[in-house]
């Protein structure tokens, strides 16, 4: 699988951002360090339960590493993310830092513990990215096959989801939950990439015909989930993270899809939330596309999306 594109488009508009006419501290400092949205969404899916209302948090894309999100950083966000009061709690992947611009690595251990705080009544469960898998908690440095970043949230109380679904129940109506592995876990190139994720054995494990709400990291699934999912959910793109109008479609568009790069999207009655995630990766820079913790409403609304 190849994923090229964003890479080109960053490192372009970072070479705009960087020009002494542009956009300098806010887009370097200010917007990825310091600015944090909470965006929400309220939903309906086809055939979901009447009289189930599941509130959601959704924390994608934590890419630690000082200066722009310390473990500090990622404590406030949690505590954050309790205060919205939600039923259960998602993290999409990406926890390892997504490019060697830092002062410091923050690793697993020290965000892990800064996550052990997140508190939901039916849980919090995680999967895991592709930063996760191809370096340690920075570029450059050795990949674990991801373990460290499993010790940390086995220690967190965080349930991880590798190609697994279990299912939950509330206010006596169930629903699964269905996490897959990476879809570009491995590298077999420079920039080609193998998936460890299997959308199919994955929803075998589903017994009855409860809604599936899908975990995956890369939105580029979509295409192949059924209808049978009520709502994916998904991070990786960070919304673009550079925000320019036309041109985050022009660059993005060809490897995503234009409609593959953030916020709420419908297809063939199929529901899916992307995420713009917290960290940053390529380049330490946002602009136009803050960082955001996602709250989801699911049930008993229109089919609306509520910014």
């Amino acid at each position: 699988m190849k994923s090229l594109t964003r890479r080109l488009f960053l490192q372009g508009g970072g070479a705009v951002l960087l020009s002494p006419f542009a956009f300098g501290s806010y887009a370097f400092a200010i917007e990825p360090g310091f600015r944090l949205d909470v965006t929400s969404y309220r939903i309906t899916p086809p055939n979901w339960p009447k009289g189930l209302t599941l509130k959601a948090a959704v924390i994608a894309d934590i890419h630690a590493c000082e200066p722009l999100m310390p473990a500090s950083r990622v404590r406030a966000i949690a505590d954050l993310a309790n205060k919205l009061e939600p039923d259960i709690i998602f993290i999409l992947g990406d926890f390892n830092a997504g490019h060697r611009m830092v002062s410091a690595p923050v690793f697993p251990h020290q965000w892990g513990e800064a996550l052990s705080g997140l508190k939901a009544p039916l849980g919090v469960y995680a999967i895991l990215g592709n930063h996760d898998w191809w370096h340690g908690a920075l570029p450059g440095m050795r990949s674990d096959d991801a373990h460290a970043i499993r010790r940390a949230l086995a220690h967190a109380d965080i349930k991880l989801l590798e190609n697994q679904s279990v299912r939950l129940e509330k206010d006596g109506a169930g629903f699964w939950v269905a996490g897959l592995a990476d879809q570009m876990g491995r590298r077999v190139g420079r920039y080609e990439f193998e998936g460890l994720d299997d959308l199919p054995g994955t929803l075998r494990q589903v017994s009855d015909d409860a809604p599936i709400i899908l975990l995956a990291h890369e939105p580029m699934i979509f295409e192949h989930v059924p209808d049978r999912v009520a709502l994916t959910l998904c991070g990786h793109t960070h919304g673009g993270q550079v925000n320019l109008p036309f041109i985050t479609e022009a660059y993005l568009g060809r490897r995503w899809g234009a409609d593959y790069i953030y916020g709420h999207i419908v297809e063939n009655g199929c529901h899916m939330i992307i995420s713009a995630g917290l960290g940053t990766s390529i380049l330490p820079v946002r602009f136009l596309r803050p960082p955001e913790l996602v709250q989801v409403t699911i049930g008993d609304s229109e089919a609306a999306t509520v910014a």
